[in-house]
Parts: C-alpha cells; structure tokens; sequence
C-alpha cells in the first residue's frame, strides 16, 4: 500500500535491509571509489573490497549521489501515490549529499523537504524511522520532519577510532586537527557535535578508551526508553562485548542493533571502529 508521505534517505544511514522493507523506506547509495573502481555504498563487495583497499593502502575516495539520482527517487515516489516527501540525509558538514537533494528537490513533482540531520549512520537511521512511524500513524508530512527532527536532536553518536589517520586524509575531522598532534600517543574518543567530528576525550589506551565509551553510552541512555546501535568496522567482537555489556546496563531499553558500517564511512574511520549511537524514544 502506498503513502501519501514517502520516505528517503541515503545509504549511511546504514538501516538493516529487512528493515528498510518494513518501513518502506527509499535508499539512494553514495559511492565509494578503490583503486579506480566505483562501487556502491551499502553492499557488501564494497565492503569487503574496502578492507583489502585499506590494508593495502590503495587510494579510497568517495562520492555523493548526484542530483539526477534524487530527481529520479522523487519522481518514482510521486509516481508511486506519493503526495509529499521527506528527504533525510547525513551531515552536510561531512559530505555535499544534503546540496544535491536541495538541488533536485526544485523540480520535484511534488513538494520535497529535505532535512540535514546533522548526523550519519544509525543517528540519522533513527530519525528515519522515526518520521516513518509518523506516516503510518497517518501523519502529514510536517509531522513526519517534525519527528525526524525531534529524534536526530535527541540523539547522540559516540565512537572510537585506532587512529585519526583516514579521518585526517579525507578532511572529515574539523577542530579534531587540533587533537591529531597528539594522536600517536593516545586513543581518541570522538563524538558528532554540530554536524561535524569532533574530539571528546583522549585516553591512553584501548581498553580504556572503550570503558570509556560505555560509560558514556550510559549516561546518555538514562533510564528511559532508548533504543541503541553499536557500529563497528572489522571489529566484530569488540562490538558483540559491547552491545551484551550495554544490553545488562540500559533499563530502557527498547531496540539493539549491532552492524558493520559500510564503505563510504568506513573509508574515513578505518578499521578497529567502534561507535555507539544513543536515541532516546
């Protein structure tokens, strides 16, 4: 059954396949370029492909959908029954795919707002379906922002990175620069502030760093209903331990997702990524 108020969203919202179904959500992809060959963010070649790129240290870049991608998502939306839509997508600090749904979005058939959520994976997956819990609940499509907005803003992504190095080639670590002197030494907590990646804490070690982050992925949840992602980046037992460790501590829990994120962040996190993504509902 069509919506009168459609859905899209980007591919670092990284949102569980099964779930994009259910809540019938559109993903347009972003790129991610290894060695000369573009592939699509989201899949699982890509995936794969980016870890061989990066340990081989192969040139990794990325790239926005263009403003045709979206022009062609919005039209089959409207064609499909869709009266308005809402187009939530990753931090316009961390990459120009907000600018080019802006673009298309003045020739859309229907009217189209296009929201920055200020955030990227399961912090912007959150708001997405948030806003799809709206429609179907038979909100409009300022009901459907509104709660996309309520949510993201409410939401706060923690994570840990081995290194600033892929952070520091890609430009993607703004005031963090600052943090990068020291970074050989330390092991840095980051956290999304503003749009941007920015630095939280340093802590001497790993272990450390990752206590810290739990203890900071507590006290965010409080003791209301939260649902929570634990990312990782070829670092699937850590994000296991973790995710089990938060599960006993959260009382409000509602929803745990544990995911490996795809290439077009992982390309600028590298390997040994660990985040945690609080939403309180």
């Amino acid at each position: 059954m069509s919506r009168s108020v459609a859905i899209i969203t980007d591919s670092t919202a990284y949102l569980p396949k099964p779930m994009v179904e259910r809540h019938g959500v559109v993903v347009v992809p972003l790129t991610v370029v290894l060695g000369g060959e573009a592939l699509e963010d989201g899949t699982e070649t890509a995936a794969r492909r980016l870890a061989l790129a990066l340990g081989q240290k192969q040139p990794v870049t990325t790239s926005r959908p263009s403003p045709a991608e979206f022009a062609e998502a919005y039209r089959e939306a409207a064609e499909a029954g869709a009266r308005g839509i809402l187009s939530l997508h990753l931090s316009s600090e961390i990459s120009g795919t907000y600018d080019a749904a802006l673009l298309a979005a003045r020739e859309a058939p229907v009217p189209v707002r296009v929201v920055d959520s200020g955030m990227i994976a399961m912090a912007l997956g959150f708001g997405v379906l948030a806003a799809s819990d709206a429609v179907a609940a038979g909100g409009s499509l300022d009901d459907a922002v509104a709660a996309a907005v309520k949510r993201t803003e409410a939401t706060r992504a923690i994570f840990y990175v081995d290194t600033l190095e892929h952070l520091r080639r890609g430009g993607r670590i703004g005031t963090a620069r600052a943090l990068f002197g020291s970074a050989l030494s330390v092991k840095p907590l980051l956290e999304l502030s503003g749009g941007r990646i920015e630095p939280l804490e340093k802590v001497r070690t790993a272990s450390r760093a990752i206590a810290r982050l739990e203890e900071l992925a507590v006290e965010h949840a409080g003791a209301g209903p939260v649902d929570v992602a634990v990312h990782h980046l070829a670092a699937e037992e850590r994000a296991t331990q973790l995710a089990e460790r938060l599960r006993g501590r959260l009382p409000g829990l509602v929803e745990l997702h544990v995911s490996e994120v795809g290439a077009v962040l992982g390309a600028h996190t590298g390997p040994g990524l660990l985040g945690a993504v609080l939403s309180p509902r």
